[in-house]
């Protein structure tokens, strides 16, 4: 393990990193000194949080690394191109706002499968939920595990394959000593703390951004242009020469975030309703500021770094490198520069914390309510061994994570996370959907739309230009996982065009073949609690 001739002083940075470390930690016991060993303290942090907390969790939860970094970089290196992702992942809190918040925080508990089974067979659908959620939240946890192998090295001018085990081991042991000792309540507090600081750190650099050009955002693009000799920055549409492939990917983008197992239970952290609803209005306020943000990030660190695009793309990380490179180059370089730097990293690393332990206990949550007290104990299990079967769950999740980081660094993080908002938006929202509001949905049904979200959109990606070259190419595709290999017959990188509408052809389907007949009373009951949250109060805390 050796360190690279870096940006600033990889000392400093590991100092900072340090201290954000025990002080979260220390926040994370103190917050959690007196909590209950409730299964509803664990899961859900007593649902004590206010809109306005949790709003901020929220979006602690949502900005991964790669958003302030990749999206950074992306837009450092392809301009407003850049952006259209940032636009998928905002617009789809809409989503989440109008359909989704409210209703399913009224009806369910701990985790979605208390949506999907509250007028089903339990045992099948919770069975179907969880293993969707586990899926989900595997490969969202893989690409963040992997990512931060890569990201940390850059930022701690670190080289080599041992380097980035190491920093995915410290990684993944932090994770599981985060969520043992805080549970939901202490992620919550690590994940608010993350995004105040994410946020303020991208507020800030954009403010000094802005202000080096007089507040004029047209002189800033211009001279990112001359400086990189780069017209098709301001050419929106330029990077995406195929609509259909596009579409595909915003289909995902849009509907994968309201599947999302980890950013639905952050709804069950709240009192009420109304609280529900303010979380995602918060949400959607902070994450478009920040998305915002790196618009102006990614245009400085081209204009304003030397040399530009090609300096940047020699870095380690290449495009992840814009935003520290501008971090560094903002205050001149030098000492300023280096301290500079070395707090945004501390932000990344926080950044990172934050969202590998939002996944962890997603997971664990899910093994130990759905799977072990509802599919194998009859939803009869003693809570204290339920919350006991959900630490266990954690600390397998961890190593899981680790080793599946280590094995998964060289691959294409883009994909994992593409590949885990395609299933969500496939196996699970249809059947969120149509539980709630449609009365004559039925067991067949869930499990239809379940399963052939998942298993058809993990087929079409294993089998798409993602993973090899494809069939009859007349040379290897350099952006494939595996390059050498020719299998890809799937046209697009995502699948969602397909696989989302016969999530839901498959549950309408299902439902309308079987002769199972739904229960009117507890049909009603349902839509009466997810309209009005009448008999959910206090559920959530116990």
């Amino acid at each position: 393990m050796m360190l690279l001739e870096a940006l600033g002083n990889p000392i400093l940075n590991i100092v900072i990193f340090a201290v954000f470390v025990v002080a979260t930690l220390t926040v994370v016991i103190k917050v959690t000194s007196n909590q209950a060993k409730a299964a509803g303290s664990f899961y859900t942090g007593g649902a004590q949080f206010s809109g306005t907390q949790n709003g901020f969790a929220i979006a602690g939860d949502y900005l991964s690394a790669a958003s302030f970094l990749g999206i950074a970089g992306a837009i450092a290196f392809n301009g407003y191109d850049g952006l259209l992702y940032s636009i998928g992942f905002l617009v789809a809190w809409l989503v989440a706002l109008l359909l989704v918040a409210e209703p399913l925080r009224n009806t369910g508990r701990y985790t979605m499968a208390d949506v999907l089974s509250f007028r089903m067979r339990q045992k099948p659908v919770r069975l179907a939920a969880a293993l969707s959620t586990l899926a989900i939240s595997f490969f969202y946890l893989l690409a963040q595990m992997a990512g931060a192998g890569g990201l940390v090295s850059l930022l701690l001018g670190l080289s080599g394959e041992l380097a980035q085990n190491i920093v995915i081991v410290i990684v993944g042991v932090l994770m599981i000593v985060y969520v043992l000792i805080g549970g939901m309540k202490g992620t919550t507090w690590v994940q608010m703390i993350k995004a105040v600081l994410l946020i303020a750190g991208a507020g800030l650099m954009t403010v000094w951004v802005l202000a080096l050009f007089g507040f004029n955002f047209d002189a800033l693009m211009g001279q990112a242009v001359v400086a990189n000799d780069h017209p098709a920055m301001l050419a929106p549409g330029d990077k995406y020469k195929d609509p259909i492939g596009f579409i595909s990917l915003s289909i995902a983008l849009v509907l994968g975030t309201a599947g999302l197992p980890h950013v639905l239970m952050r709804f069950y952290t709240v009192p009420t309703a109304k609280a529900a609803r303010q979380s995602v209005t918060w949400a959607i306020a902070l994450i478009g500021a920040f998305y915002l943000f790196t618009l102006v990030l990614g245009y400085g660190a081209a204009a304003l770094v030397p040399g530009g695009q090609e300096a940047i793309n020699g870095m380690p990380g290449k495009a992840n490198a814009a935003a520290p490179a501008l971090a560094f180059f903002l205050p001149g370089g030098g000492t300023g520069g280096t301290i500079f730097l070395a707090i945004i990293a501390g932000v990344a690393f926080a950044t990172i914390l934050a969202v590998v332990a939002g996944l962890t206990i997603t997971a664990s949550a899910s093994f130990a309510h759905d799977i072990y007290n509802n599919v194998m104990k009859d939803g009869k299990a003693d809570p204290a061994v339920e919350v006991k079967i959900a630490r266990n769950t954690v600390l397998v999740i961890g190593a899981l994570a680790i080793f599946g980081g280590i094995f998964a660094k060289s691959m294409n993080i883009a994909f994992l996370v593409a590949l885990a908002f395609a299933v969500a938006a496939s196996a699970n929202l249809p059947s969120i959907l149509f539980s709630l509001y449609w009365k004559r949905f039925n067991t067949q049904g869930s499990l239809w739309s379940i399963y052939t979200g998942l298993i058809s959109s993990l087929v079409l990606i294993i089998f798409s230009p993602a993973v090899s070259t494809p069939i009859g190419a007349a040379k290897p595709l350099a952006s494939a996982m595996f390059p050498g290999a020719s299998f890809a017959w799937f046209p697009y990188d995502n699948p969602a065009l397909i696989s989302v509408p016969l999530g839901f052809l498959a549950g309408w389907l299902g439902t309308v073949l079987s002769k199972e007949k739904s229960d009117p009373e507890k049909a009603a009951e349902m839509e009466v609690r997810s309209m009005t949250g009448a008999g959910a109060a206090g559920a959530l805390a116990h």
